[in-house]
């Protein structure tokens, strides 16, 4: 049986835990955080302390100041013992409003839920398959002070997803309310041009994401210049190599876009950095 921590409570994860008036299932009042348990260690766990701080405060979270690194590596532990799950797992946690009231809640208090996935996987796995990617244009994301965090609100994700299932896509590029290159349905995306990393600034509204603040880091030590800047999408006609990051799944390289094949021996070379990070 798997298990969960409810607000410090293991819970059998099949069990009701949740009432119509949580305001994270009524109003998406709340955001989360996807994670890496790898060789008995939680990955970039002060990275994800601190955006989940920042989250949180964005929100007007109460609490925020208890949800630090050491908060996280101990109830991930906790968690994995409980589930027996190994050393590895994916893990995911979500903090959200725990209030009543309609749109004006009556408190900031905050409350979590914390859950894995146990897998087999000691290191980050460069994607054998390229993936085959096209661009998300029915609905666009919104340029914000939220738009930087991963909230529950995820409506315009969900959208991509199922265009991407009905185009037999692996995935999609989604564009901001500009039509700029954006991120992806889950991650971040960097684009390889003329021997120039580039990736969409934080001001084009794309999730800070920390697997692309680390690759970022790893880029410009290795001597690769990295350019956080407005990417029209047409440059991904002409790209050399494109691929994308999160916390989860590390880098998976695209092989194509419309008409145009892209080469990976950068990201092969970047994950190899990573996984020796």
């Amino acid at each position: 049986m798997n298990f969960i921590n409810y607000n410090g409570s293991i819970q059998p994860a099949n069990q009701a835990v949740l009432t119509v008036g949580n305001r994270g299932f009524k109003y998406g009042d709340g955001l989360f955080e996807s994670m890496r348990f790898m060789r008995g260690e939680l990955r970039f766990a002060d990275l994800h302390a601190e955006r989940l701080y920042r989250g949180m405060k964005a929100l007007k979270l109460e609490g925020y100041y208890a949800f630090d690194e050491y908060f996280l590596k101990d109830k991930v532990r906790e968690l994995v013992k409980r589930n027996d799950a190994g050393a590895n797992a994916r893990i995911r946690l979500t903090v959200y409003r725990d209030s009543d009231g309609l749109y004006s809640p009556t408190s900031n208090q905050s409350a979590y839920a914390l859950e894995l996935t146990p897998t087999k996987e000691e290191f980050y796995i460069h994607n054998s398959k390229g993936l085959i990617v096209d661009v998300y244009q029915e609905l666009t994301k919104p340029i914000n002070f939220l738009s930087n965090h991963k909230t529950c609100n995820s409506l315009p994700f969900v959208m991509a997803g199922i265009y991407r299932t009905q185009k037999n896509l692996d995935e999609v590029f989604i564009l901001n309310q500009n039509g700029f290159l954006c991120e992806a349905m889950s991650s971040n995306v960097f684009v390889l041009y003329d021997k120039k990393l580039y990736t969409p600034a934080l001001t084009e509204g794309c999730i800070a994401g920390v697997m692309r603040q680390v690759v970022m880091q790893l880029a410009e030590e290795s001597g690769l210049p990295v350019i956080e800047a407005q990417i029209n999408p047409d440059i991904l006609n002409v790209a050399d190599e494109v691929f994308l990051t999160n916390a989860s799944r590390g880098i998976q390289w695209v092989m194509g876009f419309n008409n145009r094949r892209y080469f990976n021996q950068m990201s092969k070379d970047l994950q190899d950095l990573l996984n020796n990070f």
